[in-house]
């Protein structure tokens, strides 16, 4: 089976690659692209047989160029997750125009959860966000949102991802230079502080229905003293969790979306959730695709990749009826940028303290 991977310089899309290579016992040739030429996933041979440079997902001949790769190499099925091409890719499905097999979800509602704003915003009569307040770069009376949110607030850029333009506020000045040393960042959101755990819940739905689901813990994260924030997008210890009311909110959320939306129960969703000192857990965002540590949840058993490429064949031995993958107690995983994760028992780390 061939199958194309887009946006190898970044580690979500190696990190499915891995999922695939490491954790099934199927074989796959795998195709990878990149808009930079640097991008290290292009040059790992042990995980793409072949690699490509392409044009931007914004660009006017990404398609030419990308149809192209796709026809000259017989490609089975793409696996879409750089959030500009999931949104470009969406858009032409909408068309029902794809080049080659790809679950990526309906055009209106992938627009809409890439702009975090927008999320919340809808989201805010379900009580399933944090109290927010969105605002441009410009906005000239900043004390205004102290006014709603207090002296304690988490404010971000309203899209991209890895913690985006992401600081803990306390007070106005704080935030004007927050702001001034972000020139790439026009819309921001600021929400209320939430002190609890980092929390992401997996969804995987298939033509109109959830088909599995999986959870886990964010506790930290690789490189995160290069961030004003501690958070750099990318987990470097985090919990394995068995949590269906996680799974329960993260449905009443996207079921309310897709309703809003008009669009159908389909894609790959990663809902990211923050606890309050009450341990009640608020959506932050939404992501429309994978994350980094898919190959951890993998390497444990829930296999999101596979699962994906056995929903897109339709094979007949996958089971198409729901399951909430479920771990032993206390698992943990332990990840670096250039190793394959550790699963074990956190009761089993090495206390050196």
């Amino acid at each position: 089976m061939n199958i194309l991977i887009t946006g190898v310089g970044g580690p979500t899309p190696r990190s499915f690659a891995i999922a695939l290579k490491k954790y099934t016992n199927k074989k796959f040739k795998l195709f990878a692209t990149d808009v930079n030429p640097l991008s290290i996933g292009l040059y790992q041979k042990e995980l793409f047989d072949h690699s490509f440079v392409v044009p931007s997902a914004s660009e006017t001949n990404y398609w030419e160029i990308i149809e192209k790769i796709i026809n000259e190499n017989k490609i089975d099925l793409a696996v879409i997750l750089p959030e500009l091409e999931v949104i470009e890719w969406s858009r032409r499905k909408s068309n029902n125009e794809l080049p080659c097999k790809a679950l990526v979800p309906d055009f209106s509602i992938a627009n809409l959860l890439v702009d975090k704003s927008k999320m919340t915003d809808i989201l805010k009569d379900l009580k399933l966000v944090p109290p927010s307040v969105s605002f441009h770069r410009n906005h000239e009376n900043l004390e205004e949102i102290f006014n709603v949110l207090g002296n304690d607030f988490w404010v971000r850029s309203t899209s991209g991802t890895s913690g985006l333009g992401s600081l803990k506020v306390k007070d106005v000045q704080s935030l004007k230079n927050w702001i001034q040393i972000n020139p790439n960042v026009q819309d921001f959101i600021a929400s209320k502080f939430l002190p609890g755990r980092n929390l992401a819940c997996k969804m995987l739905y298939f033509n109109g229905k959830l088909v599995r689901s999986a959870s886990g813990e964010r506790v930290n994260y690789i490189m995160a003293k290069v961030s004003p924030s501690g958070i750099t997008g990318n987990t470097s210890f985090g919990r394995l969790l068995n949590e269906p009311h996680l799974v329960d909110l993260s449905e009443k959320a996207l079921e309310y979306l897709f309703n809003y939306t008009g669009t159908n129960k389909h894609g790959f969703y990663t809902v990211d959730f923050k606890e309050d000192e009450n341990g009640n857990p608020y959506i932050t965002e939404i992501n429309v695709r994978h994350v980094a540590f898919t190959q951890c949840f993998a390497a444990a058993g829930a296999n999101f990749a596979s699962d994906t490429i056995s929903l897109l064949t339709n094979d007949p031995s996958f089971d198409s009826n729901y399951k909430m993958y479920e771990f032993e107690k206390d698992l943990i995983f332990l990840r670096d940028v250039d190793s394959l994760p550790i699963i074990m028992k956190e009761t089993d780390l090495m206390n050196k303290r």
